[in-house]
């Protein structure tokens, strides 16, 4: 075993040295809670403990105990964690901004937030705000310019994508049938484009997109929707609601062909999250998890999930007040909150497509700024 780790590593420094690897200079961060790192509690409060308890020891912005998919592919680029674009407070952005928030969707949503929970920062507006920051970067002077990323920056850097799950369950929730929600499908997607459209005319020239994960796995979707035994997988998923997140990624992958097309000099990275998450939730046995659809902060019910009383807050148990809090060992847990997921599995995701295996090009994160040869 420890030759065979050896024989890997020697390949993997050769191949290094025969190709360059990419030099991102900077990460420019468009998505939901899945990669929120602190924009939504900059815009609507904090996100209340133990969010954050495993790897921060404070709650810091983000919706798991630690870190999130966005913060290990920083990591792994020599970067520093994203500040939130509307954290005012102690952000550097020299390389690079985070404009998703928690419940953001790509289509504007036609609720407040108080009647939906979704964010009023859609895609679009993020797309604003990254105009704005685009232009700003260039006027600010004094000690604020050693906070903002150098305008190289915005043509070397790494524009990336994690949106479209919100755009899904919120259509369910208004009691859309899944065909009613499919049908929105090409509307949401052609918003999308025309956001990526937008960023590649700034000088946007590398992407890497994520799909959606499978949302009938997620207690708040199983909880809410009541799925009945027939509709259930053999691993306790929903069946229609995953073949919607399907149906939802195959029209997204047509689009980034079409992409490709109509903007020759991006260079755009598509991204299976849906099939290393499903894997990871499939055979959670087998990679040292337990329990691969309950919450691990939570409260009550199958999946240990209250749709009324989230991760954090608090609820009356037999004339007791007391507050929902994690489980005991969060790093054998899969799901987060009912909603999202663990750092943990987090984790374990994104060791499976840094390398590329689930990714259209398959080639290796560090290699997303290079065509891949035949």
């Amino acid at each position: 075993m420890e030759l065979k780790a050896c024989v890997l590593f020697l390949l993997l420094l050769l191949s290094t040295k025969l190709v360059k690897t990419c030099d991102f200079p900077a990460v420019f961060n468009f998505g939901d809670s899945n990669s929120d790192t602190g924009g939504l509690a900059a815009a609507f409060g904090q996100v209340p403990p133990p969010n954050g308890e495993t790897f921060f020891h404070r709650s810091a912005g983000r919706y798991s105990d630690g870190r999130l998919l966005i913060d290990f592919m920083v990591q792994s680029l020599g970067l520093p964690y994203l500040s939130a674009f509307l954290d005012a407070l102690g952000s550097n952005f020299t390389q690079g901004a985070n404009f998703a928030t928690g419940g953001s969707t790509i289509r504007p949503p036609n609720r407040t937030r108080h009647q939906s929970g979704l964010s009023p920062i859609s895609l679009n507006v993020q797309s604003y705000q990254f105009n704005d920051f685009h232009v700003r970067t260039r006027q600010v002077q004094g000690i604020f310019k050693q906070l903002v990323p150098k305008p190289e920056a915005f043509t070397r850097g790494l524009y990336t994508f994690d949106i479209g799950q919100n755009d899904l369950t919120g259509g369910l929730f208004l009691n859309l049938t899944v065909d009613q929600v499919k049908a929105s499908i090409p509307d949401i997607l052609g918003q999308f484009k025309t956001v990526v459209k937008d960023v590649y005319d700034k000088g946007g020239r590398f992407f890497w997109i994520h799909n959606t994960g499978p949302i009938g796995c997620l207690p708040y979707v199983l909880e809410y929707l009541q799925i009945n035994e027939g509709q259930m997988d053999k691993n306790g998923c929903a069946n229609p609601i995953n073949q919607l997140a399907q149906f939802f990624n195959r029209n997204l992958k047509d689009l980034v062909n079409q992409l490709r097309e109509e903007l020759p000099e991006a260079l755009i990275t598509y991204v299976d999250i849906y099939k290393a998450r499903y894997a990871l939730i499939s055979q959670a046995h087998k990679h040292g998890f337990e329990y691969p659809l309950k919450a691990c902060c939570g409260y009550g019910g199958k999946y240990n999930y209250n749709t009324y009383v989230g991760c954090g807050g608090k609820v009356n148990d037999n004339g007791k007040e007391i507050i929902v809090g994690s489980c005991k060992d969060p790093s054998v847990m899969i799901i987060w909150d009912g909603i999202h997921y663990t750092e943990a599995a987090n984790k374990w995701v994104f060791s499976h497509i840094v390398n590329g295996s689930y990714s259209d090009p398959s080639i290796p994160l560090l290699l997303a700024c290079q065509r891949k040869r035949d």
